[in-house]
């Protein structure tokens, strides 16, 4: 395939000619040869390929090429949509490839004819919103031929009443649903196994792989070759997967459903509603057993709470109530026997977590608003990730534009369980040199100082204004994130600047960025969502402001008892663990800033620990090679020197 590949990316091949700006980038080429290359000998390839390389090509041309079947996973469902509605249907036309495509999402995504049909019977629903919402998706239901939730533009996709009109796990009727033969979710999953190149995410597909240890795996068996995309991501998405959780929301959801299923065919057992009753008040005891504010506990944590203990086993007692009279009832209606089998798998989970048994896994909770979910996360992944990629012969490829420190994959095949994996790294195609600036300023105090974020903030204030505004302001924490955006407030006030200010949260993500976008000199405040998965091109991003390190804070129960895992093995937890992760988030961060040729812009790292600790210099040898000051007036000539200049 070397020599056809050669002919594709050519500056007279068919993507030249059928890809509108198309060009050849000899990184991209050589990315899709390696590729090629371990698609060919079923090996394992982690491959980092910087900004502008354009690795989505590089993988999808194999991909359509090979035969066989390939499973491409990403890491959010806006890339997801992006290759099956963009990028793919162009290269297959550029290429005249007759390979059969399929998107699937998770069954989250899918309207269920059940579940809506129900939801209408019922009709009590939590706001007049609501009420409304579902008549505009059981129109929607009439009409529609995939079912997705994204095409009923009717209704937002963050509209409660989905949560009543979709399935979950828990609540499939599987094979006894009445409407099994019409379900879109199965539709879909027809879809998929009858494809040659099946697009699915990060969380879809683990789920499959959890499913293959029960047997009814569907993707993951028939495919020849498994490509993540946005690879960086997959030690947490893993984790999650492998792990195990129980919410209050699951346990509530049930007794909610048993009534409901109880009315409908078995009115007579006038236990089951009391008893109900009796396991939402337990659960509701048990989130109340813990402070209102979100949080994130560990096992020690909770079990030191007034009540939490006590609590536990008294929604585990009532759910065992719950359940064994289920049973009773269960040959009476499909719905029952399902909200059975449901509360019997619950109690198992929430016993599991009770007793703690295996020692492999952490135990610890966080709660929201509303719920409280209970956790039990793998120590480690490697060896379980082993177990899933062992057995039939297949092509495994991570790519990322961030996966190496200092060019060093060691730790991310570590922690993956990669061991005998190829690794390969290309540098980006832009000339970082000319096109950006890597500011770190001076006499910042330590950042767990107090007043550290005002002295960010009043560090970054010339800057911003050099720059006109069109700037990204990356916090590690939203406390730093609110109290960054009061302060850039007063600035702005006090200054009689009209640069509009976007926070995170105020809209949905894709609104902000449409805005931030549109509008060409704001300033967009946010946490986590805005380190990655974000692109915004030309003059609108100009700056990017990251206010401190991104080191997970140390207290988090998992991070906790991985360095604890660590320590004890005689490691050092800091530098195998907590730092890599740190460099990777960095450059996802930094990743925002230059993301074409004509790019220009200033990368501004505040945290005094990027120059002044031995470690630091593990974090910017594995930035891009862009220039590097110290001194505000670079900073300041940088913009004044270039497009910039010419903006107000």
């Amino acid at each position: 395939m070397t020599a056809l590949l050669s002919d594709v990316f050519s500056a007279d091949g068919p993507l030249a000619a059928g890809v509108p700006g198309y060009r050849l980038r000899t990184q991209q080429l050589e990315l899709a040869e390696r590729i090629a290359a371990a698609m060919a000998d079923n090996r394992v390839l982690v491959a980092e390929a910087g900004t502008g390389t354009g690795k989505t090509y590089a993988y999808l041309v194999p991909a359509l090429l090979a035969g066989g079947k390939v499973i491409v996973s990403t890491g959010t469902r806006n890339l997801q949509d992006q290759l099956f509605t963009r990028d793919i249907p162009t290269i297959r036309q550029a290429l005249k490839s007759p390979v059969k495509v399929a998107l699937l999402k998770g069954r989250a995504n899918y309207l269920c004819h059940y579940h809506l049909a129900r939801s209408l019977a019922d009709g009590r629903f939590l706001s007049r919103d609501d009420a409304s919402h579902a008549q505009r998706i059981a129109r929607f239901a009439r009409k529609t031929r995939s079912g997705d939730k994204a095409e009923c533009a009717d209704v937002p996709e963050n509209a409660t009443v989905w949560t009543m009109v979709t399935s979950t796990r828990d609540n499939c009727l599987g094979q006894d649903c009445p409407n099994h033969k019409e379900c879109f979710v199965l539709a879909a999953r027809r879809e998929a196994l009858a494809a040659d190149l099946v697009v699915v995410n990060h969380h879809l597909f683990f789920a499959d792989v959890m499913l293959r240890d029960e047997g009814t795996a569907e993707l993951l068996p028939a495919c020849n070759t498994v490509i993540f995309d946005e690879a960086h991501q997959l030690p947490e998405v893993a984790s999650l997967f492998f792990g195990d959780s129980v919410s209050t929301a699951q346990l509530l959801e049930l007794a909610r459903d048993a009534q409901l299923e109880g009315l409908a065919a078995a009115r007579d057992c006038l236990d089951l509603p009391r008893l109900c009753r009796v396991l939402e008040k337990a659960v509701r005891d048990l989130r109340l057993a813990l402070p209102v504010d979100p949080a994130r506990y560990a096992l020690l944590q909770l079990e030191g709470r007034p009540g939490f203990t006590s609590a536990l086993s008294a929604a585990i007692g009532d759910l065992a109530a719950v359940a064994s009279l289920l049973e009773t009832q269960a040959q009476r209606a499909e719905g029952l026997e399902n909200c059975w089998r449901r509360a019997g798998d619950l109690l198992t989970r929430l016993q599991s977590w009770q007793s703690g048994a295996n020692a492999d896994f952490v135990r610890w909770g966080e709660t929201y608003t509303h719920a409280l979910q209970l956790n039990a996360t793998p120590l480690a992944i490697a060896e379980i990730m082993q177990k899933q990629m062992s057995g039939h012969p297949r092509a495994w490829i991570f790519t990322s534009a961030t996966l190496a420190v200092q060019n060093d994959f060691a730790h991310y095949c570590r922690e993956m369980g990669l061991g005998d994996a190829c690794s390969a790294r290309w540098e980006s195609p832009f000339d970082y040199p000319r096109q950006a600036l890597l500011y770190a300023p001076r006499n910042l105090p330590d950042p767990n100082s107090p007043g550290y974020t005002e002295a960010v903030v009043k560090a970054a204030w010339p800057v911003l204004k050099a720059s006109g505004g069109r700037a990204f302001f990356l916090c590690t924490s939203l406390r730093a994130m609110r109290r960054t955006h009061e302060l850039l407030s007063e600035w702005l006030e006090h200054d009689e600047l009209d640069w509009p200010l976007l926070l995170q949260g105020e809209r949905s993500k894709n609104e902000l960025l449409e805005r931030f976008r549109r509008l060409g000199n704001a300033i967009l405040i946010g946490s986590q969502s805005f380190w990655e998965g974000v692109d915004v091109r030309g003059e609108a991003l100009s700056l990017v402001v990251i206010d401190k390190l991104p080191f997970a804070p140390p207290d988090d129960p998992v991070l906790a008892a991985r360095i604890e895992k660590l320590k004890s093995a005689g490691r050092n937890a800091f530098m195998e663990y907590q730092l890599p992760r740190a460099v990777i988030s960095v450059k996802q961060g930094a990743g925002r800033l230059i993301r074409d040729e004509t790019d220009r812009g200033v990368l501004m790292i505040c945290d005094p620990r990027l120059i002044g600790k031995p470690y630091g210099k593990h974090i910017w040898r594995s930035l891009p090679p862009m220039k590097r000051t110290r001194e505000l007036a670079d900073a300041l000539a940088f913009f004044a020197s270039g497009p910039a200049a010419q903006i107000a």
